[in-house]
């Protein structure tokens, strides 16, 4: 049976307004049983806050039903043994790292330097003392929950995490372990979560992290022309496998393409 992986903002939403058709689609794919995830680079939201989030779009999900990067980083620092960590990530989602020990000063000893995205709160000051953190701890892991160049706000684009993990690398010479999108272990973690369903469908907005980032992976990609799309996405060299309209599209699409 073929799966489907749903991006949130872009594909579902923006912003706070609902896509239109976007709760009629996914109540669609739950009446076919189609096996289905959400994935997000969101870091500044726990997942309770985006059950909540699409419910009031009238979008009935589960806890379970979510991959995010705090979820997947808390499994690759176990897996490193790794304890002492400093978080640069928002308040609401520092809870997912609470079995770890967490510092805050320059000089501490560290096992990994945790970057999400903190929006308007980086600042040069911010921005240094991570860098200062990692130079001062040449062992520790760099971990970016994402490398997510940018995102459509009501206000406009907005910077997101990837230019401020980017800016940390070149400075420190490490190269960071990323747990969110584009990385190639996120959307295997996803295959894994749907049981290795075959093929899977990733449907985003994002011509680079979405759609490349996962044909990189192996999987089937749909492109909507909703959230950060750009019709100059269309001459990238990056073909997805469809493009919608949105995501109203889908169910159309589907049983015309894959049923």
């Amino acid at each position: 049976m073929s799966a489907i992986l749903f991006d949130l903002d872009g594909v579902l939403y923006e912003g706070d307004r609902v896509i239109a058709g976007a709760a009629d689609t996914v109540a669609w794919v739950e009446s076919r049983r189609i096996p289905h995830l959400f994935v997000t680079n969101t870091t500044s939201k726990p997942r309770s806050a985006l059950v909540d989030k699409l419910a009031g779009f009238g979008i009935r999900t589960s806890v379970e039903q979510y991959l995010t990067p705090p979820v997947a980083a808390t499994q690759l620092l176990e897996m490193a043994d790794c304890h002492r960590l400093a978080l640069f990530i928002p308040q609401a989602t520092q809870y997912e790292f609470s079995q770890f020990e967490i510092y805050a000063g320059e000089n501490d000893k560290l096992d990994a330097v945790v970057l999400g995205d903190l929006a308007s709160h980086w600042d040069f000051a911010t921005l240094n003392c991570a860098f200062r953190m990692l130079m001062n701890n040449p062992d520790a892991i760099l971990l970016a929950l994402g490398m997510t160049r940018y995102w459509r706000t009501a206000e406009g684009l907005q910077l997101d995490t990837g230019p401020f993990v980017t800016a940390l690398e070149y400075a420190t010479g490490r190269k960071a372990a990323v747990t969110g999108k584009p990385a190639g272990e996120f959307f295997r973690a996803a295959t894994t979560l749907l049981n290795d369903e075959e093929p899977v469908y990733m449907i985003g907005d994002d011509i680079q992290s979405d759609i490349k980032a996962a044909q990189l992976a192996g999987l089937n990609t749909i492109l909507v022309k909703t959230g950060k799309f750009s019709e100059a996405d269309l001459h990238t060299g990056v073909t997805p496998d469809a493009l919608l309209d949105s995501i109203a599209s889908l169910p159309e699409w589907w049983l015309d393409n894959v049923s």
